[in-house]
């Protein structure tokens, strides 16, 4: 930023430690999956000292993707953590994942930190996700900067990466180094644009020296425009009169007032780092621990208690009432459960009883509870390594062994004073994938597997569905679900195997029919006999099922009308053409015959079960299929790519509405049958920026091509 020393770096091995919440920085690293964050993350522990040797993604030895998974896919699938010192500030680098399937983590970093480094490369920009993710940054005014990574490219283009920032930031976005090209037109170094001094790193060493005469005039512009927008966030009104005036302002000033810029999320500074040689690491580092606010000057979250009654807004502060929130919980089958918390309030210390509170993600599948526990042994991850601590402040973020009941989201506190933290925003999982056990054996592992796998990952929702009879996973795409499925039979030695997601049809009578069920079997001793006839007759939606008796004369003894009634039912719930259950229907019992020896109970519910089969045969049955309510949020350029596929799907577009500056809701009604990669389409069709909420509508009759393409198919399972 100026003109300040190199950094010095710590010791390597040992965990940073903050005595006081001003003494810690926490920044979340943001940007879609490519942008080079982990990359990022090796650079700045190197410059750091907090490691001797930066690791490489495609090698599997970096810090922050350790994962199996992870080294697999070679790119970040997890929310991690990795601390280190500089200048006697601890910062808290927080790693994110950049795929959207990934968002809970990124969610969760984005709960935990203070401050964000957007991270765009130099080769290829910005994405949609990343647009969204600084727009909901800017509405909680969290701090922010831009680092552009990948300078030394042969193929980067900064200046127009830049603007590219400009045009998808808005207001506030300004460098505050220029790269600063060699002969053989390599990026050798920076050009500060405030200190105006060259910081070379073409010797491998960072080399501060004075600009040549030729470069001062290059770099006037983008200076006179920082000053200016440095100026227009002062809260010195003079300023802009003095510098009008042709006043040469002090450097030291500038920088004072850009710091307090940055801390208040007003101003954006963009920084150009080349990590992989170190290029742009000490600039970077400076602005973290000097520009962005320290965990004193953000709002600790609304606390309420257990039951919901509000609390006063409580301050960052080490002697207050404990109030720590787990943002990460991992699970192995050795070590046990590791809960990544941030502490908001008070002192986190081993070997102390907490209270464990969760709330608000009941309707995603995580029970509320409320539980006293034992405080496991502190820790600093960095990777694998879990280095020790003795405690962790207000404003910090630790491990936390063995909290066995406590879950991502979840509230510690004290146990005597119990409070909650106000749940974070968590987006629906829309992508249904159906498991099934691949053995015996790991059937009677599942529920435990699976269990665990919930408590980690708030954007999973487990459904065991009572009418397909499927074992559900909601999932926010394909690449959380194989991650999911991999860790089931990795972690917990579960396999499973996916099935088609069955949808919850129902069958009706379209018209009056009349049937006539008969059970006739006498063959020695014994027989069984009733007859029963019925008239069938639709009713409206929602009507349920209504039996009638109008049996005269004493054809069906009284005693055995309740057992028509009964096999009626059951085979409304077994369905008569495709398996499913049949509703809206009237059925009216109006004559049968009895046997004074061989009729009984089971004789009639079997022949009132047949009558509802024949019915079938000599009657009309339709198949209903439920619809939701889609609400389908994109941006303007997408709109009429959105309509036409909601149409191509059997959609039926109800509305739209703006929403913001050039995002739009549109609103359908669309069958469930054709929802269930719509996750994934829609942010294919929409470049990433389209998300959708979806919420039972009704049911309507399924067209009759489709009716016959189900019926055929349950036929064939019925003969197979």
């Amino acid at each position: 930023m100026a003109d300040k020393p190199s950094p010095t770096a710590g010791a390597a091995g040992r965990a940073p430690a903050a005595a006081r919440p001003g003494d810690v920085r926490n920044v979340v690293l943001v940007g879609h999956s490519g942008a080079g964050k982990t990359t990022l993350v090796e650079g700045l522990l190197v410059a750091a000292g907090t490691i001797n040797r930066a690791g490489r993604v495609e090698e599997g030895t970096t810090v922050s993707d350790f994962d199996e998974a992870e080294l697999r896919q070679q790119r970040s699938i997890s929310l991690t953590l990795a601390p280190f010192a500089h200048d006697g500030v601890k910062v808290n680098l927080l790693d994110t994942p950049g795929y959207a399937d990934f968002v809970g983590d990124l969610r969760a970093g984005l709960r935990a930190a203070d401050a964000a480094l957007f991270v765009v490369s130099a080769i290829d920009g910005i994405d949609g996700t990343t647009r969204m993710l600084w727009d909901e940054c800017s509405a909680v005014a969290m701090p922010r900067a831009v680092v552009v990574t990948k300078v030394d490219s042969p193929r980067a283009e900064f200046d127009q990466t830049l603007q590219t920032c400009r045009d998808a930031f808005g207001e506030g976005v300004q460098p505050l180094y220029l790269p600063m090209h060699g002969d053989d037109g390599t990026v050798a170094g920076l050009i500060g644009l405030l200190s105006q001094q060259i910081y070379d790193y073409s010797s491998g060493q960072r080399v501060q020296r004075d600009p040549d005469a030729e470069h001062l005039p290059l770099i006037e512009p983008a200076r006179n425009a920082l000053i200016e927008g440095i100026i227009a966030e002062s809260e010195d009104e003079s300023l802009m009169d003095r510098y009008l005036a042709g006043e040469d302002l002090d450097v030291k000033m500038l920088i004072d007032d850009l710091e307090q810029a940055v801390a208040r999320g007003s101003f954006y500074p963009v920084l150009a780092v080349a990590s992989s040689v170190g290029l742009g690491m000490a600039e970077l580092l400076e602005v973290m621990t000097s520009a962005f606010p320290s965990p004193l000057e953000h709002e600790v979250p609304p606390v309420t208690t257990p039951g919901g009654d509000p609390r006063e807004p409580l301050p960052c502060d080490p002697e207050g009432p404990l109030v720590a929130e787990v943002v990460k919980t991992t699970s192995d089958p050795y070590v046990g459960r590791i809960s990544l918390v941030r502490v908001f309030s008070g002192t986190l210390r081993p070997d102390t009883v907490v209270h464990v509170s969760g709330h608000g993600h009941a309707d995603l599948g995580h029970a509320d509870h409320d539980v006293d526990e034992k405080v496991g042994a502190l820790s600093s991850p960095l990777g694998k390594t879990q280095r020790p601590l003795t405690a962790c402040v207000a404003g910090d973020i630790c491990a936390v062994a063995k909290l066995v009941r406590a879950e991502t989201g979840d509230t510690l506190s004290d146990k005597d004073k119990p409070l909650l933290v106000a749940a974070w925003s968590m987006p629906e999982p829309l992508l249904p994938v159906a498991v099934r056990a691949k053995s015996k054996a790991d059937e009677d592992k599942l529920s435990q597997g699976l269990g665990r796998l919930v408590a980690e990952d708030p954007t999973l929702r487990l459904d065991n569905n009572a009418e397909t009879h499927q074992l559900v996973l909601w999932c926010m795409g394909e690449a959380h679900a194989d991650v999911l499925l991999d860790r089931l039979k990795t972690r917990y030695g579960v396999e499973v195997e996916s099935v088609p997601v069955r949808v919850p049809l129902r069958e009706t009578f379209t018209g009056k029919t009349l049937a006539k069920g008969r059970h006739v079997k006498q063959s020695g001793g014994h027989g069984q006999y009733a007859i029963c006839d019925i008239e069938v007759e639709p009713m409206p939606e929602g009507g349920g099922f209504e039996f009638v008796d109008k049996v005269v004369g004493g054809a069906v003894p009284r005693q055995f009308i309740p057992s028509v009634e009964k096999g009626v039912r059951a085979q409304l719930e077994r369905g008569v053409v495709a398996g499913y259950p049949m509703v809206d229907i009237r059925v009216t019992l109006v004559d049968g015959k009895a046997h004074s020896v061989d009729s009984s109970d089971m004789a009639f519910q079997t022949a009132g079960s047949l009558a509802l089969k024949e019915a079938a045969k000599s009657g009309e049955v339709a198949l209903l299929e439920p619809y939701d309510e889609a609400a389908v949020l994109v941006a303007d350029d997408y709109v009429g790519a959105v309509m036409s596929d909601l149409s191509t799907r059997r959609g039926r577009v109800t509305g739209t509405e703006p929403v913001g500056t050039g995002r739009t809701l549109v609103r359908a009604d669309i069958p469930q049958t054709e929802l269930g990669r719509y996750a994934i389409d829609l942010r294919s069709l929409s470049q990433g920026t389209g998300t959708f909420t979806r919420r039972f509508l009704r049911y309507e009759p399924m067209p009759a091509h489709l009716t016959a393409k189900i019926q055929e198919g349950a036929e064939s399972g019925r003969h197979d």
